[in-house]
């Protein structure tokens, strides 16, 4: 037995006002297949073409490593020559990935491969973020500090994603004073014994093939797992409720500066305190013995 998943809606194409109606509004996920078809990118963006016309760039990586409290918020783990990362990504499977990164501002050409779409959200065009992985690396769960709705755009094989609407956040051991789930939890084959709460969680999932979007709505948690080796792009809209924006406004002006000095002062006890209260919270919550 495995997750509560719904398969996310598919549509070929869409316009401005079905989307903004029936997906924006309703804060629904949505993947549109063939958004990127008219765009330079749908033929050019392979890796290939990243390592051609950014190999010199020095990129910042991360792995799967549990939280230290040696490591700042979203501090890198490594750096490589962006040629010889995708010699790695092409050659084996490897955990170490890209995030949230703006190649656009290093490689400015980039911008002419893509269009902004014009869908019935105000874009913040300087944020074009990348994200690369290996064969089989994984996202952990989590949702974005800013509470964005994010056009997540997918190219160069094959990605899963699972996503958990803000609402089933109770069951999903959220870690207090951070933007995650326990770091532990394989979403991909969670075991309900050590993680019950999860067996009430009700999902949606979907596969983004080369050149697909897939819409996420304000605060929705998402896990991601890179079947092939490829790279992602996230376009992003401010959020549109007033309270996502205020939660928005806390995480980045009280909650990240809060960690980080908990993390200094008390070090690896704060983050095994934090693990520890995600369980105790939950199950508490849950009435879970």
């Amino acid at each position: 037995m495995g997750l509560h998943l719904t398969p996310i809606k598919r549509v070929k194409t869409i316009s401005k006002k079905d989307f903004f109606e029936n997906y924006v509004q309703k804060q629904k996920p949505v993947v549109v297949e063939q958004l990127t078809s008219e765009w330079p990118a749908y033929e050019k963006w392979k890796l290939e073409y990243i390592k051609q016309i950014a190999g010199d760039k020095e990129v910042p990586l991360y792995d799967d490593r549990p939280v230290s409290y040696k490591d700042g918020f979203n501090e890198a783990h490594a750096k490589m020559k962006m040629s010889d990362y995708i010699d790695l990504l092409l050659s084996k499977p490897t955990n170490y990935r890209i995030f949230l990164y703006n190649l656009m501002k290093e490689v400015p050409s980039l911008n002419k491969d893509f269009h902004w779409p014009n869908i019935g959200l105000r874009l913040v065009k300087q944020l074009p973020m990348l994200f690369f992985g290996g064969e089989n690396s994984r996202v952990f769960m989590h949702y974005d500090i800013d509470y964005s709705n994010i056009l997540h755009f997918h190219f160069h094989g094959k990605k899963r994603c699972i996503l958990f609407a803000p609402d089933q956040t109770k069951y999903l051991y959220k870690v207090p004073h951070a933007l995650i789930s326990r770091e532990d939890i394989d979403f991909d084959n969670p075991d309900f014994e050590k993680w019950p709460a999860l067996k009430q969680a009700q999902g949606l999932i979907c596969e983004l093939n080369h050149g697909e979007m897939l819409y996420m709505p304000e605060g929705y948690w998402h896990y991601m797992h890179y079947v092939t080796p490829g790279f992602s792009m996230s376009l992003r809209a401010f959020p549109r409720k007033i309270s996502n924006l205020a939660k928005a406004a806390y995480n980045v002006f009280i909650m990240r500066h809060y960690d980080n000095y908990m993390r200094k002062r008390k070090g690896q006890a704060w983050i095994d305190w934090k693990n520890d209260e995600a369980i105790r919270r939950t199950h508490q919550e849950l009435n879970i013995a």
